[in-house]
């Protein structure tokens, strides 16, 4: 897979352990900063890395900021994006399964890169289940439009 990943410096630790991992386990990352610890505005990125995606170059987006929270939030304003906060490899799967993300949000200071990891592999086994979830999808997507 192709993996767009995006952090601010709450979420730059988390992003540079995943970036190895993922590549090891022979995924393509392109890495859309930021590149410390220094402050930057998470906005920023989870636009670059939402853009990979929309842009066709990468299969999905990994955004990291400190909790997660803001950076899906902006994430979520960008057309087009379902980004979901994912806690939990249960709350992974779901994402995939019930909204087809195609981002995941996640937490720098609040998990720890072996759960992320894990994370992360479940989001990327899961399948999206159609049906009634296709629906709602659509729904989200009229909203986005009107």
């Amino acid at each position: 897979m192709k993996i767009a990943i995006a952090a601010d410096h709450g979420g730059y630790t988390l992003k540079q352990a995943l970036i190895p991992y993922l590549e090891s386990e022979g995924h393509t990352v392109i890495d859309c900063g930021t590149d410390s610890e220094d402050s930057v505005d998470y906005t920023d990125f989870a636009e670059k890395g939402c853009r990979e995606y929309l842009d066709g170059n990468a299969d999905f987006a990994i955004l990291c900021c400190g909790t997660g929270v803001g950076i899906s939030i902006a994430a979520n304003k960008i057309k087009g994006i379902r980004c979901g906060m994912c806690p939990s490899v249960q709350i992974a799967e779901l994402v995939k399964q019930h909204n087809n993300a195609n981002a995941i949000a996640l937490g720098g200071r609040t998990t720890s890169p072996q759960l992320a990891k894990e994370i992360v592999d479940a989001y990327m086994k899961a399948e999206f289940m159609g049906g009634r979830h296709q629906r709602r999808i659509d729904k989200i997507t009229a909203l986005e439009n009107k």
